[in-house]
C-alpha cells in the first residue's frame, strides 16, 4: 500500500516536474498502477472506467457554461452588468476598486471560470482604477485576486465536478458558495477602503439617480441571465444542467436579437473555442476517474483514517491537513487536476470524520482558488500578464496581501462551517 502511494507521487511528480501535459501526469501512474499491482484486470474495464466515468447528466453543465461565458465574455452581458455595478458604487471612495470586485462576482455569476473573469476584467477595470488613483502593484492583485469569486458564485463548474466526483447536491453547492463568495469578496471590499484611505483615493462622481434607473434599465437583459440562472436552481424550477442549457440559449437571444452583436461567423468561433476548453476538461476528468479508481480499489482513504486514529488527529488536524494539501497542489497544478487528485482519498475520510459535503467542497474550492493566485505556477497570475501585458513579478508582488486575506478567510470557512451550510440548509431544509 505505502508503496503503491510512493509510485504514484513519484511519477506524478517526475512527469509534472519535466513538464508533461496533465492528462498523461494523471493517466501514466494509473495505468502503471495497473499493469504492476491489478494485472489480471481484464482490459474492458479500465476503457469503461475511462469512458463511464464521464458518462453523467450532471457534466453535461460544464459545456453549456463554458459556451455561455464566451457568449458573454465577447458580448455586451458582462459589459453591462460590470457597468451596472460601477454607476451604483462608482462614486464612493476607492469606488472602481468596489466595482471591480463587484464586476468579478457579476461576469463569476455568468460564466464560473476565473481564468475568464480575469481577462475580461483587467481589459475593462485597469484603466481606470489607475486613473482613480490606485497603485498598479494594488490593481494588478485585485484583478487576480477578485477573479477567485468565480470560481465560488454560482454556476461553478468547479462545484460541478466535485459534485461529480462525490455525489453531492450541486445546487445545494452553488447555495453554499454564494455565502463563502460574498465572505471573501467583503474581504476584499475592507482591503479597498483602507487602501483607498490610505493612497488619498478621490471620491467618483456622483451618478444622479435618473442614469442609475437608466443603467439599470440598460442592464435589465444582462441582470435576466443570473436571475434565470439562479432563481431557476434555487426555486427548483431547473436542475444546474438544465440551467446551463438554458443560459446557452438566452446568451444567443440577447447577444445576437437584442444586442445585435453576435453574428454567425463569431458564433462558430466561439463554439469552436468552448469546444477546445470542454474537451480539455473531460480527458482529465475521465483519466483522473480512472485514478481514483484505483485509489479506491487500493483502499486509500482507509489507510489515511487509520492513520489519523492512530495518531489521535480529530476533524480540526484533519482539516488542516486537507488546507495544507490543496494550498501545495494548487501552486503547481490545474483546479481540476487537483480535484481529481486529492478528494478521492480526502472525501471518504471527511465523511468518517462527520464533516458535511457542503462545507467540505466549500473548504476544497477555497483552497483552489488561493491556488490560482500563488506562485510560482499560480494560472491566473499568467493570464493576467498575458492581457495586461505586465511582468509576471510585478502582479506577484500586488497579489501577497491578497493571498494573506484568502488564508484569513480559509481559517474562518474552515473552521466555523456554519458559514458554509446555513444558506443550503435554509433553502433546502
Amino acid at each position: 500500500m505505502i508503496f503503491l502511494l510512493a509510485l504514484v507521487v513519484i511519477v506524478a511528480v517526475a512527469l509534472l516536474v519535466l513538464g508533461f501535459e496533465m492528462f498523461l501526469v494523471l493517466g501514466v501512474p494509473a495505468l502503471m498502477i495497473k499493469q504492476f499491482f491489478y494485472g489480471t484486470l481484464p482490459d474492458p474495464v479500465i476503457a469503461q472506467k475511462i469512458l463511464g466515468g464521464i458518462n453523467h447528466t450532471t457534466l453535461l453543465a460544464i459545456p453549456f457554461f463554458i459556451l455561455a461565458a464566451e457568449l458573454m465574455g465577447e458580448g455586451q452581458i458582462a459589459r453591462r452588468l460590470t457597468g451596472l455595478v460601477k454607476v451604483l458604487v462608482g462614486h464612493t471612495r476607492g469606488g472602481m476598486g468596489y466595482t471591480t470586485i463587484g464586476g468579478s462576482m457579476a461576469f463569476g455569476s455568468v460564466s464560473g471560470s476565473a481564468p475568464a473573469t480575469v481577462a475580461a476584467m483587467a481589459r475593462m477595470v485597469y484603466p481606470e482604477m489607475r486613473a482613480a488613483g490606485f497603485s498598479e502593484k494594488y490593481t494588478l492583485g485585485l484583478i487576480v485576486s477578485s477573479a477567485e469569486t468565480a470560481l465560488l458564485i454560482p454556476p461553478s463548474i468547479t462545484f460541478i465536478i466535485y459534485g461529480w466526483m462525490t455525489g453531492t447536491s450541486v445546487a445545494k453547492l452553488f447555495v453554499g458558495g454564494l455565502a463563502v463568495g460574498l465572505v471573501l469578496g467583503l474581504a476584499f471590499a475592507v482591503m479597498t477602503a483602507i487602501e483607498a484611505r490610505r493612497s488619498g483615493v478621490e471620491r467618483g462622481e456622483r451618478t444622479s439617480w435618473r442614469d442609475r434607473a437608466l443603467a439599470i434599465r440598460d442592464a435589465g437583459w444582462a441582470l435576466g441571465m443570473p436571475v434565470i440562472i439562479l432563481g431557476g436552481i434555487y426555486s427548483g424550477f431547473f436542475t444546474p444542467t438544465e440551467a446551463a442549457a438554458v443560459s446557452v440559449v438566452y446568451a444567443i437571444f440577447v447577444e445576437g436579437v437584442i444586442f445585435r452583436e453576435l453574428t454567425i461567423r463569431k458564433l462558430f468561433e466561439l463554439t469552436e473555442r468552448a469546444a477546445i476548453s470542454t474537451a480539455i476538461i473531460f480527458i482529465l476528468l475521465a483519466l483522473g476517474g480512472l485514478l481514483s479508481y484505483f485509489i479506491t480499489l487500493a483502499q486509500v482513504p482507509a489507510a489515511i483514517t487509520g492513520f489519523l486514529e492512530a495518531i489521535h488527529a480529530g476533524p480540526i488536524m484533519f482539516l488542516l491537513i486537507v488546507n495544507v494539501s490543496f494550498l501545495i497542489a494548487g501552486m503547481f497544478i490545474d483546479p481540476n487536476s487537483a480535484l481529481l487528485i486529492l478528494v478521492p482519498p480526502l472525501y471518504p475520510v471527511a465523511l468518517a470524520l462527520g464533516i458535511d459535503p457542503v462545507h467540505f467542497g466549500m473548504i476544497v474550492t477555497l483552497n483552489i482558488s488561493i491556488g490560482m493566485i500563488t506562485p510560482p505556477f499560480g494560472l491566473d497570475i499568467f493570464v493576467a500578464s498575458s492581457t495586461l501585458s505586465k511582468p509576471v513579478m510585478t502582479i506577484v508582488s500586488g497579489v501577497w496581501p491578497f493571498i494573506v486575506a484568502n488564508l484569513i478567510v480559509l481559517g474562518i470557512i474552515t473552521y466555523l462551517p456554519g458559514i458554509s451550510t446555513f444558506l443550503p440548509r435554509l433553502v433546502f431544509g
